[in-house]
């Protein structure tokens, strides 16, 4: 009779897996604590592992199936006399399936108030090592971790030929669920830690990132490149309408989210390739798309726009009059989705929790490894600021100098950034000289009929580099 072990937090699924375990396989079902009991309330026969190794549970269930009779079941080799013959000795039954997801560690230090206590109490230890044995062993045994995989499981046990193939693939997404597991336990303890206390100036001694994949994207920056988007961003985002996101537009949501997270007053910001064209505060939604869209007026075609408030109709009418890429916003009333749902390609994107991006480090992939940084989220202090015009800002113009600030860090460099009160004058990004950045800017401006005066040939004072 083939055995099966069944030891889960998450039972999605179990029990109609478990019977036709039992009725349409033959399988003997070994199980713990809460699996066992479900298992056991729906009328299934159910052998406790502590009944099957002849030792209790013990230490409040931290020991369970740390054991022998378990590991030695899964790990025997078939194909192996010795292996067989110590089985035997020993009293081992072998064990053919072993179904177990773990204790919801990610879960649970995602709360907003959990004490290090109940984190460390939901380090799974017997879990893991019951999969990494019996993956091990994938050869001779199926393991599960993923509820997803019981149909497949069941499916691959009537057409025996696919079997090995399939434990294979079910191997390694053992490992790389258990991986996984360890690394977010390693990334928590690591933010718990004191800073410097094994740490480089507060980074982790060991960077560790396993995210699993989100989105296979129809292609990257460029057709020829594949691509694939991997961690929770939807988790961020809802898509209400429009084509799928493409590589770009994740990029540059990304860049629209930080930018957007500096300012507290009524705000439109409008991108293009990650690079900010236009940004206005004011104290409607309306005024300032008004403003933002005169810095340029050329640039916002086929860009990105997001706002910190509910976007409404008298917006939505004034956005469609240009073609958009994407529109991000904590909420859209029911007239501006009307309007923008006569656009079916334009992406309307719903910041689910809000647009303060929480990213605390930026990673760049290089040569042999990456390089990992804070992000730049330090406020702009005009008493950090030295002067050296020949006369100080008025309060207006460091009023508008600060607001500046705030949109030039997200400009690529070189990045000049003409602002006046609560608005860009005009943006000049990219370019290899500052001079050149500066002429563009003023170039710009001129163009937006802005009283800017400067002469092209240098920057002014009031460029912020």
């Amino acid at each position: 009779m083939p055995i099966a072990l069944l030891s889960v937090s998450d039972k999605t699924g179990l029990l109609p897996f478990a019977q036709a375990l039992v009725k349409d396989h033959g399988y003997k079902l070994l199980s713990t604590g809460g699996t066992s009991k479900m298992l056991r309330d729906a009328g299934m026969p159910v052998t406790d592992v502590s009944e099957h190794t002849g030792f209790p549970e013990i230490m409040e269930g931290r020991v369970k199936t740390l054991h022998p009779k378990v590991h030695g079941g899964l790990l025997c080799r078939r194909d192996s006399h010795e292996h067989l013959e110590e089985a035997k000795k020993h009293g081992i039954d072998l064990i053919d399936l072993v179904v177990v997801n773990l204790y919801p560690f990610e879960a649970t230090v995602a709360k907003p108030h959990c004490s290090f206590e109940d984190a460390i109490e939901n380090i799974d230890i017997g879990g893991p090592s019951m999969l990494r044995s019996a993956a091990k062993n994938h050869a001779s045994v199926s393991v599960v971790t993923d509820p997803a995989d019981y149909e497949r499981v069941l499916a691959a046990m009537k057409a025996p030929e696919t079997l090995g193939e399939l434990r294979r693939e079910l191997a390694l997404k053992v490992f790389q669920r258990t991986s996984a597991y360890d690394a977010a336990i390693a990334n928590y303890l690591e933010s718990q830690a004191q800073p410097g206390a094994g740490n480089v100036l507060g980074l982790p001694s060991r960077f560790t990132s396993t995210l699993p994949i989100a989105q296979r994207l129809r292609y990257g920056e460029n057709p020829h490149q594949q691509a694939a988007l991997y961690g929770s961003f939807h988790e961020a985002f809802e898509q209400l309408q429009g084509k799928e996101l493409s590589y770009n537009n994740i990029l540059d949501i990304t860049a629209a989210t930080y930018l957007i997270g500096e300012f507290e007053r009524p705000t439109i910001c409008i991108l293009k390739h990650t690079n900010p064209c236009g940004v206005a505060s004011a104290d409607t939604l309306l005024e300032a798309w008004h403003k933002a869209f005169e810095t340029d007026k050329q640039a916002p075609f086929g860009g990105i726009i997001v706002a910190n408030r509910t976007v409404d109709k008298g917006l939505a009418e004034a956005i469609v009059e240009i073609f958009s890429e994407v529109i991000i916003a904590p909420e859209f009333d029911a007239d501006a989705l009307a309007i923008f749902g006569k656009k079916k390609n334009l992406r309307l994107m719903r910041a689910k929790v809000g647009l303060r991006a929480d990213t605390l480090r930026e990673v760049r992939a290089v040569i042999g490894g990456v390089l990992v940084q804070d992000r730049d989220q330090k406020p702009a202090n005009p008493r950090d600021f030295k002067i050296v015009t020949k006369r100080a800002p008025t309060a207006d113009e460091m009023t508008a100098l600060l607001f500046g600030w705030r949109v030039v860090r997200h400009v690529k460099s070189n990045a000049i950034v003409y602002a006046g009160k609560e608005r860009t004058l005009s943006v000049g990004a990219g370019q290899m000289s500052r001079i050149d950045s500066s002429r563009i800017a003023v170039w710009k401006a001129g163009e937006a009929n802005s009283r800017l005066r400067a002469r092209p040939s240098r920057p002014t004072p009031s460029s912020l580099p």
